[in-house]
């Protein structure tokens, strides 16, 4: 994968409205056969909005966090906000996408959608694969949706919550089935809510003492609560989330070592390299000169 010399920050894009609906929070896309946009190709990018897209058929291939993914025939592919995402090629594509934002879950009908391991992912996936059964499932659904986004009325938020919520749901439990070690997040209130102000603030607070005053707990308590539901400290939950950004930074960007450092919260740079050699086993730069040769 080429990289870019002059990429230097990894750019955010936000959803745009479409001209149907005008809908800031919500949108569909349809490509029947077309060729999508082009100008994204080798680019790395961020969204800040959930984005799950069924492809019917397509060729081509994006990286989500450094892995690449060959899109196959009757899959869904999902990503969630500030991943980083690279579209190495896309052929002319058959396929349906639902994009929403952040604001979108925390309307009241949608509330409970956040909870779901789809949107939550604790196991960082992005490919699901359907069975012929799948299949009509989701474009039952699909043409359900695509019916309502295309009508406003008084009732289309409601509707398109009731039905996101079943294609959603669904899709959960085939996540939950293909993959089988998912940890129930939805279920460990504590980790759950330690992981959504981590995610938040991890380029400022580095200890678990930060998060724990955050939730009104004792920094005690939380590590304790945190190793219980999730097997692992809360420090390493920390130190881990650190380190992918980190990855990500290196990988996609040619920002210096210092920039890199100073982006994540260290004052010394020196320290960064070392926090990351001992995370990792290999020095900052290290990891930027072998994973790019691996990738090329």
């Amino acid at each position: 994968m080429y990289l870019g010399n002059d990429i230097q920050q990894v750019p955010i894009y936000s959803l745009q409205p479409d001209d149907v609906t005008a809908n800031k929070h919500f949108r569909m896309y349809h490509f029947e056969g077309t060729l999508p946009d082009q100008s994204e190709l080798l680019i790395p990018h961020r969204k800040d909005y959930y984005l799950f897209v069924f492809i019917r058929k397509a060729g081509g291939r994006q990286w989500i966090d450094m892995t690449p993914y060959t899109l196959k025939d009757n899959t869904i592919y999902f990503t969630v906000p500030h991943q980083v995402i690279v579209k190495d090629s896309i052929d002319h594509l058959w396929s349906t996408g639902i994009a929403f934002t952040t604001e979108f879950l925390s309307f009241q009908e949608n509330a409970s959608l956040s909870n779901l391991p789809l949107i939550q992912n604790p196991r960082n996936g992005h490919e699901l694969l359907l069975t012929e059964t799948d299949t009509a499932f989701v474009e039952d659904i699909l043409a359900k949706i695509t019916s309502e986004y295309l009508h406003p009325s008084e009732w289309q938020q409601r509707m398109l919550a009731a039905y996101l919520t079943v294609l959603l749901t669904y899709l959960s439990r085939l996540y939950t089935e293909q993959f089988t070690d998912e940890d129930n997040t939805a279920n460990k209130p504590v980790l759950q809510s330690f992981q959504a102000k981590l995610n938040e603030s991890f380029r400022e607070l580095h200890e678990v003492s930060d998060y724990a005053s955050l939730l009104n707990l004792s920094a005690g308590h939380l590590s304790e609560m945190v190793k219980m539901q999730s097997g692992r400290p809360a420090i390493k939950h920390i130190h881990d989330r650190l380190i992918l950004e980190a990855r990500r930074l290196l990988f996609h960007t040619n920002d210096s070592l210092k920039e890199i450092a100073f982006d994540l919260g260290f004052s010394d740079a020196s320290y960064f390299n070392r926090f990351f050699k001992r995370e990792t086993g290999v020095t900052p730069a290290d990891y930027r000169d072998t994973t790019r040769k691996m990738y090329q």
